[in-house]
């Protein structure tokens, strides 16, 4: 039997995760979605500070199929780390903030590219009023960027994106698709982020 800390599940705050839930267990340290935040070094931190959300329980999974190196780095200190970054408000309630900026890292061609280094190549174009990139399945590099992109009018043409990149960026941070999408079509969370793990989502329902 599982309840909420406090208050009900109906009381849930629009926008937020929640509150943690309690479940009854003979080791008080497991406790059902026990999701605290730490920082770099693994502290917990206070109400208000942003921090990478780390969960642990009985529900929890033990580790990746024959990956012992993920396993042990996802699961550091006992604590399953989810990649996700978060805060807790003063009243419990835990609000999402996107992806920890390794886990939005593009590894192609055993090379590391930094989504934000193509974004700001592409926002020096006072035409483009939103850019996100993402990462795209490759057979052959593994990770490819792909870029999502709104334009204040029709002027813009993917050859002159094309060569945006090419004068700026090396050949592996080059995208290799560009998405034109309206500035409102890009999805957010309630602080205005662009959330990429949707425009993940969106690309691979799209090339499904």
């Amino acid at each position: 039997m599982m309840n909420r800390t406090r208050k009900s599940a109906a009381s849930v705050i629009g926008g937020t995760i929640g509150r943690q839930f309690i479940g009854t267990h003979s080791d008080s340290d497991h406790r059902f979605g026990d999701d605290p935040l730490g920082d770099d070094h693994g502290r917990l931190l206070p109400p208000g500070e942003r921090g990478e959300i780390v969960v642990r329980g009985p529900t929890v999974f033990k580790g990746y199929w024959n990956n012992e190196a993920d396993t042990a780095f996802t699961f550091r200190n006992g604590w399953h780390h989810t990649g996700d970054m978060g805060y807790f408000d003063t009243d419990g309630y835990l609000w999402y903030a996107g992806r920890a900026p390794e886990k939005e890292l593009i590894k192609t061609g055993g090379e590391n590219v930094y989504p934000a280094e193509i974004e700001r190549v592409l926002l020096a174009d006072k035409r483009i009023t939103e850019a996100a990139v993402v990462r795209a399945p490759d057979a052959k590099w593994g990770e490819v960027p792909v870029a999502f992109i709104a334009c204040r009018d029709d002027s813009v043409s993917e050859a002159e994106l094309v060569e945006i990149c090419r004068r700026d960026l090396a050949g592996y941070k080059r995208p290799r698709q560009f998405r034109f999408i309206g500035f409102a079509d890009f999805p957010r969370s309630t602080s205005g982020k662009v959330q990429r793990h949707e425009l993940e989502a969106r690309l691979a329902k799209s090339s499904s």
